[in-house]
């Protein structure tokens, strides 16, 4: 099955009982028992519901991995997939990853024992150079947020398998339509589903594809312990939205690609970050290890107050959180999405103030460029 049919057909397609094409929203937290333990698959809905595990059937056969799984938000996604681990273990962490990653990891979980070690995993030296003894996984965003840095997956997987760890790959970025980790070596693969696998700004919710069937009970496990489930409604919303998936990413890429040239020639733009350009580091591992570049890039525009005005100028691109959405949305890292990075580490990095990162919707590219002209102009 192709990829643009896996979105419409995958998972459980409608109901058998009644013939509904959509899978109905089951909208109940228990269910009846013909005797103590005798059910029909189904005892109360943090341990299951029909909704969410039709939800959660489709993204594992998206992502080709044996079992899904659906959060309450992605932060709820990674934060169950840590707590897979004990007191005392040691990540690699990539040091580009969202702003509530880094802070889950830093500021929650290293007061639970959990010692974390951030590396440019883009560069795979660093990461077999940051293994220890007590190292035990590899989390890594490909490309990166909001610096599009492009990490080889399989050659980290190979790094990860000479010393029997985990490979946690965040594919929020480019999605089950122009990247698999899971084929390239990965362990899990985790979204933000709030972002382009729901894609409408309507739905918040986490989502993990894993490949092996002994670490899917384990996470199940956990998913059920902790609690951090998505309800029906929201799993039926985001399912209606990766039904549209394949057509969605490849009108973002297009877009995408044609701003990012046309930005990468201004003299007033001092540099352009997307995985796309052939300028790009790492643009020859994405096209090989990615079937597309995706929606998302960045540019700076030399200042923080440079930022702020083209930000005061736009028309078409909405100042918010998030990404991935039909609307373009425009936003300042330093002061947004990663505010809680400390700054002397947010210029280590790169991530200026004067960093700006689009999330192109689906509009008319022309109406998106026209747009951003008049606002740099400005």
């Amino acid at each position: 099955m192709r990829k643009e049919t896996k979105c419409v057909h995958g998972g459980v397609f409608g109901d058998e009982v009644t013939g509904a094409v959509s899978v109905p929203i089951y909208q109940v937290s228990t269910y009846r028992q013909e005797g103590v333990g005798r059910h029909k698959g189904y005892e109360y809905s943090r341990t299951g519901n029909p909704t969410r595990s039709a939800l959660e059937q489709f993204i594992a056969e998206l992502e080709n991995g044996v079992r899904g799984f659906a959060f309450a938000s992605g932060m709820a996604a990674i934060s169950s997939v840590v707590m897979l681990f004990e007191r005392g273990d040691h990540f690699i962490v990539g040091d580009d990853v969202y702003g509530g990653t880094f802070r889950v990891l830093s500021k929650v979980f290293t007061r639970f024992g959990i010692d974390v070690t951030y590396v440019d995993t883009s560069d795979v030296s660093r990461v077999k150079a940051a293994v220890k003894d007590h190292t035990k996984a590899v989390i890594l965003e490909t490309p990166s947020n909001p610096l599009l840095k492009v990490t080889d997956i399989a050659a980290v997987a190979e790094v990860t398998k000479e010393h029997d760890l985990l490979l946690v790959v965040d594919n929020t970025f480019l999605t089950p339509y122009w990247q698999q980790p899971l084929d390239l070596g990965a362990d899990v693969v985790l979204h933000s589903a709030t972002k382009y696998l729901g894609g409408h700004s309507d739905v918040v919710a986490g989502l993990v594809a894993v490949k092996d069937e002994d670490l899917g009970e384990r996470l199940h496990f956990v998913q059920n312990s902790a609690g951090g489930i998505l309800g029906p409604h929201d799993s039926w919303l985001l399912m209606r939205g990766m039904k549209t998936l394949a057509l969605r990413m490849r009108q973002h890429e297009e877009s995408a690609r044609k701003l990012s040239q046309w930005l990468a020639a201004r003299k007033d733009v001092q540099r352009v970050y997307y995985p796309g350009l052939s300028t790009h580091p790492g643009h020859d591992i994405a096209s090989r290890q990615a079937d597309g570049y995706g929606g998302m890039l960045s540019f700076d525009v030399g200042s923080g107050d440079r930022a702020e005005r083209v930000l005061s100028r736009v028309k078409y691109f909405t100042l918010a959180e998030s990404l991935g959405a039909v609307e373009s949305l425009i936003s300042v890292p330093a002061r947004m999405t990663h505010a809680s990075i400390p700054a002397e580490r947010r210029a280590e990095l790169g991530i200026t103030d004067g960093l700006i990162r689009l999330s192109v919707g689906v509009e008319h590219v022309e109406d998106l460029m026209e747009d951003l002209d008049q606002a740099l102009d400005g």
